[in-house]
């Protein structure tokens, strides 16, 4: 045996095993934020008042609900709007680039809240006077108010995300497009097996983020008389006379919804193969 294989066996015996990797929970600056957070926990628990819970719950859950449908319907809705929007940015023609640009620059540049009520207090005050709108089956709908925050919410996401999905189609490499068209793929069957798919890859972090201002942007319909988890809270705290009982709760519900949410897009990004796996 070498001189060189003598000091390289006597090096690894000399080099002391590596030390055991902490769990991520049982590091020292989450383990205080930890015991930050359980000690306000016991001390509201104890020093504020939570008997008012059991009398509202059924108007919590209601508005719960409401959130959790106006978010799920105006992320998918708004997805739906944006992958077109995206595509035509990305490769269509001028004729259909320049309408999107203009959608998404116009939806991003103005604040939510002015959208929502241009829809509510300008379109939804036209219908009215229209000749046979209050005979017709859709006016119903067209009196409550609901509609029209998802439809500010829609378009809204769908904005954003256009201008995500934009970037996202560009990004995919032309080398794999090339190689689709070499296997003879149309034009549908490129964009449905190959372009949208990696496309959609490439923009999953920046939709969960979206998808958590989303759901950020959802009291705002409690402007316009639509009975949120946001509105139900208002009213419990007119009605108990409370101020930081309510928005406490209310804050920790939207925590949870927000952890829930990470926690899927984390587990379909875990799911997207990238290299080195």
């Amino acid at each position: 045996m070498s001189d060189n294989s003598r000091l390289d066996d006597l090096a690894e015996l000399e080099t002391p095993p590596p030390l055991p990797r902490l769990s991520a929970l049982l590091r020292p600056h989450r383990l205080v934020i930890i015991a930050v957070a359980v000690a306000l926990l016991v001390l509201m628990a104890v020093k504020m008042r939570w008997d008012w819970l059991p009398e509202y719950a059924g108007m919590l859950v209601t508005g719960l609900w409401v959130t959790v449908l106006l978010l799920i319907a105006s992320t998918v809705l708004g997805l739906l709007m944006a992958i077109p929007l995206g595509l035509a940015q990305a490769s269509g023609p001028v004729y259909l680039a320049w309408p999107a640009r203009v959608f998404c620059t116009i939806i991003r540049g103005t604040p939510l809240l002015l959208q929502l009520w241009l829809l509510y207090y300008g379109l939804g005050s036209l219908f009215p006077g229209i000749p046979g709108i209050r005979q017709s089956f859709i006016w119903p709908y067209l009196r409550e108010a609901w509609p029209y925050g998802l439809l500010a919410l829609t378009l809204s996401y769908a904005g954003y995300e256009g201008e995500v999905m934009r970037g996202a189609f560009a990004g995919v490499p032309n080398g794999e497009l090339e190689a689709a068209k070499a296997y003879g793929m149309g034009r549908f069957t490129m964009l449905r097996r190959i372009w949208l798919p990696r496309a959609l890859h490439r923009a999953l972090p920046t939709l969960a983020g979206e998808t958590v201002v989303q759901l950020k942007s959802t009291p705002l319909v409690a402007t316009i008389t639509v009975v949120d988890l946001y509105s139900v809270v208002g009213d419990i705290r007119q009605s108990t006379y409370l101020t930081y009982e309510p928005l406490l709760f209310l804050a920790f519900l939207y925590l949870c919804l927000t952890g829930i949410l990470v926690s899927i897009f984390r587990y379909y990004e875990k799911k997207i193969p990238t290299r080195g796996r």
